[in-house]
């Protein structure tokens, strides 16, 4: 591999250059990050290391040449694992890039996920020294160019909206009048049969439930289950690969933009369902996969009598920071993502009242709405709020 440069800060995530791959991740109270590049998506071992030796206000960053789209990678996060102070830094857990494009699989639930020893008495207060990278999906590095043509954003006034609500898979998994490989993905909502469906309906918007790459919990896969409304976010920034007709680490991310584009060219606007109040990696017993392992005390609301445990206004286990600038920055980073490269038209906003608190209570003045209502980006699409969360547990 050729030499490594410092690379930059910004933009956060893997981004393509004319050099090779910009690598920029964000930690404030990590010691060391190591990138680590894999041939395959469940491979256990890396085959290049990389320690992160470039930090600029809290983000780590490297420019690596030779790297194309389709390149992948983790990360992994050395620092105090000390719960009972809100740190669950463990070096033995490859973590998921908060910024990834694409991720390609899903988690492959065993013991080793979790930051601690499984059956310990102590509980989360143990420490799992145990390898997992062979049980992580890889992010993958994502090329943004995409051809679209003429293709214009239906604008559709408020007035003249009708929206359509439907489940990704659901709407045409058991349509037998579409191809097999079509049926419950991305490509087969945009299909033919589909667009004179809504024509036919009279709608302008198809509202999508969530199609952010989501985890099942383990309850529900050992129970031959699994969270298929998706309300379990652990990729603000990839489209869900299980949606895909492709089999490949980045296929789903030009998939969704083919759907668009197609539903787009159809008079047909797209709204997406998001889940920004919490994450995939629950409550103080849940696995360590991304953001707890990058920067617990950062990204999530913690007890303040007791930082070991979550505030919890979800129901979910946790609950996103969102009073932490970088926090923030991430949900309005994704939501311009899905906007300017994604060409989605709009977001509503499930438990929306956990993004406005500020401090403890709800409240219509928050960094949240406020950075929402100045965004020269997000204030111009259609933005629907779930009014609600479980209150403080």
């Amino acid at each position: 591999m050729s030499e490594l440069k410092p690379g930059q800060p910004y933009p956060l995530g893997a981004t393509i250059t004319g050099e090779g791959v910009n690598f920029a991740v964000f930690s404030e109270n990590a010691d060391r990050i190591n990138l680590e590049l894999f041939k395959s998506v469940y491979d256990s071992d890396p085959y290049e290391v990389i320690e992160l030796k470039e930090k600029t206000a809290n983000v780590w960053h490297v420019l690596v040449p030779g790297l194309k789209s389709g390149s992948l990678y983790g990360y992994r996060a050395f620092g105090a694992y000390a719960p009972e102070k809100g740190l669950r830094f463990n070096k033995n857990k490859l973590l998921i890039d908060p910024y990834a494009k694409s991720i390609g699989g899903k988690i492959n639930w065993s013991d080793g996920i979790f930051g601690y020893r499984m059956g310990n008495p102590s509980e989360d207060l143990s420490f799992s020294d145990v390898e997992d990278a062979g049980n992580i999906p890889k992010c993958a590095v994502v090329d943004d160019a995409f051809e679209w043509g003429d293709v214009e954003r239906p604008n559709t006034p408020w007035s003249e909206t009708v929206i359509y609500e439907t489940h990704m898979k659901g709407l045409t998994f058991l349509k037998e009048d579409l191809p097999g490989e079509l049926r419950g993905t991305y490509l087969g909502l945009s299909s033919d049969k589909m667009i004179d469906y809504f024509h036919d309906l009279g709608i302008t918007a198809v509202e999508i439930m969530p199609v952010q790459h989501r985890i099942d919990n383990k309850m529900l896969v050992d129970s031959g289950l699994n969270n298929y409304w998706g309300y379990n976010t652990i990729g603000f920034f990839a489209p869900d690969i299980r949606f895909s007709s492709q089999n490949t680490p980045v296929g789903q991310v030009s998939e969704f933009k083919q759907m668009v584009k197609k539903l787009h060219d159809n008079s047909i606007e797209v709204i997406m369902d998001v889940v920004y109040n919490h994450t995939a990696e629950g409550n103080h017993l849940g696995p360590t996969i991304s953001f707890r392992g990058l920067d617990n005390s950062v990204y999530y609301r913690l007890n303040e009598e007791n930082p070991r445990y979550y505030n919890d206004f979800t129901g979910t286990g946790n609950s996103l920071n969102v009073r932490h600038p970088q926090v923030l920055q991430l949900i309005m980073d994704s939501l311009r993502y899905w906007v300017t490269e994604m060409h989605v038209d709009g977001f509503r906003f499930d438990l929306a009242s956990t993004l406005a608190r500020q401090f403890y209570a709800v409240d219509r003045l928050s960094a949240f709405f406020d950075v929402i209502h100045q965004d020269p980006v997000i204030s111009k699409v259609k933005l629907i709020a779930e009014p609600w969360d479980v209150g403080p547990g």
